[in-house]
C-alpha cells in the first residue's frame, strides 16, 4: 500500500472536473443524460443483436461484445463521478482506487483488442469471403474474445500492483475525476522512470500490437475494396467497414495522447478532457456509429420495433 511519511495512505480525493461550485449542477445533468444514452444505445443494439436471426454472424457477435464493453467502460468512471459532484467528501478509499483503476484498464485494454479483431474478421470477410464461413467459426470467436480477455485481466493487473506499491509522501489530491495511470504517477513521490519504461514497453505492446493488426488489416481491405469492378459493391464494402474505422480513430487518438507520453508532458487539465472524451463521451458516440451508420442494425431495429407493435 502506497505510504504517506511513513504512514499508509487509505484513502484519496477526487478533485473532479471543475472546482466552481456553479458549474457543479450543469456536469451532473450533462453527464447523466450522457450515461442514461450510452446505457440506453448501447443496451439496445445487444438486444437487437441478440433478438434478430440475421444478425447472428461473427461481425455481429463482436459488435455485441464491444457494445457490452462500452457499458462497462462509462459504469467504471460516471457513476463515482455524478456522486463526487454533490459530495461535500470527494474521497475514495486506496483499494477502491486501485480497484476503480483495474478495472478501466481492464476494460480499457479489451476494448482495444476487441477493435484489432473486429478489423481481422472484416480483412477475413472481404479479402477472404470463400474461407471466411470456415474460419471464423463460433468456436473461434469465442476464443478470440475469452483470450483478449485473459490478456487484458493480466495488463491490468500488472498496473495496478505497480499503482499500488508507489509511494505517496505528500498530497493525496487527485487532480482528475477517476483513478488513472498518469495522476497517480504525477502524485507519487518516487522516481517513476521504471514506471514509465513499463508503460512504453508491455504497455506499447498491448496496445499498439492490435494498432498494427489493424492497419495491416485495412491496407488489405482498401486493396481489395479498390478491385472490385461494382461501384455498389465498393459502396456497400466502404459502408461496412466505415462505422469500425470511425470508432478506431476516435480510440486510439485520445489513447496515445493519453498514455504514450514522458510524465513531464502530462498537462493535468487537460488530460481531464481527453478523458472525458474517451471514458464518457465515446462509449456514447460508438452506439450512435454503429446503429445509424449500419444499415443492417438499422433495419433490424425496425424489425424488431415492427414486430413488438404487432
Amino acid at each position: 500500500m502506497g505510504r504517506q511519511n511513513g504512514t499508509a495512505v487509505t484513502e484519496f480525493t477526487l478533485l473532479g472536473l471543475s472546482d466552481l461550485p456553479q458549474l457543479q449542477p450543469f456536469f451532473f445533468v450533462l453527464f447523466f443524460c450522457i450515461y442514461l444514452i450510452t446505457l440506453a444505445g448501447n443496451a439496445l443494439i445487444i438486444s437487437v443483436i441478440k433478438a434478430d436471426r440475421q444478425l447472428h454472424t461473427p461481425m455481429y457477435y463482436f459488435l455485441g461484445n464491444f457494445s457490452l464493453i462500452d457499458i462497462c467502460l462509462s459504469s467504471v468512471t460516471v457513476p463515482r463521478l455524478l456522486v463526487n459532484i454533490f459530495s461535500d467528501r470527494k474521497s475514495i478509499s486506496f483499494v477502491g482506487c486501485i480497484a476503480q483503476l483495474y478495472f478501466f484498464l481492464l476494460v480499457g485494454t479489451m476494448e482495444d483488442l476487441l477493435l484489432g479483431v473486429m478489423a481481422f474478421d472484416r480483412y477475413l470477410a472481404i479479402c477472404n469471403p470463400l474461407r471466411y464461413p470456415a474460419v471464423m467459426s463460433k468456436g473461434l470467436c469465442a476464443l478470440l474474445v475469452a483470450s483478449s480477455w485473459v490478456i487484458s485481466s493480466l495488463h491490468a493487473l500488472i498496473y495496478s500492483i505497480m499503482a499500488s506499491r508507489l509511494p505517496f509522501c505528500g498530497s493525496t489530491i487527485i487532480h482528475h475525476f477517476f483513478c488513472d495511470i498518469p495522476p497517480l504517477l504525477k502524485l507519487s513521490c518516487a522516481d517513476t522512470t521504471t514506471y514509465e519504461l513499463v508503460i512504453f514497453t508491455e504497455g506499447s505492446l498491448v496496445v499498439m500490437s492490435p494498432c498494427i493488426l489493424i492497419i495491416v488489416s485495412y491496407i488489405f481491405i482498401v486493396s481489395a475494396i479498390l478491385k472490385v469492378s461494382s461501384k455498389e459493391g465498393r459502396s456497400k464494402a466502404f459502408s461496412t467497414c466505415s462505422s469500425h474505422l470511425m470508432v478506431v480513430i476516435l480510440f486510439y487518438g485520445t489513447d496515445i495522447f493519453m498514455y504514450f507520453r514522458p510524465s513531464s508532458f502530462y498537462s493535468l487539465n487537460y488530460d481531464r478532457v481527453v478523458s472525458v472524451m474517451y471514458t464518457i463521451v465515446t462509449p456514447m458516440l460508438n452506439s450512435f456509429i454503429y446503429s445509424l451508420r449500419n444499415n443492417d442494425v438499422k433495419n433490424a431495429i425496425q424489425r424488431t420495433i415492427s414486430r413488438i407493435l404487432q
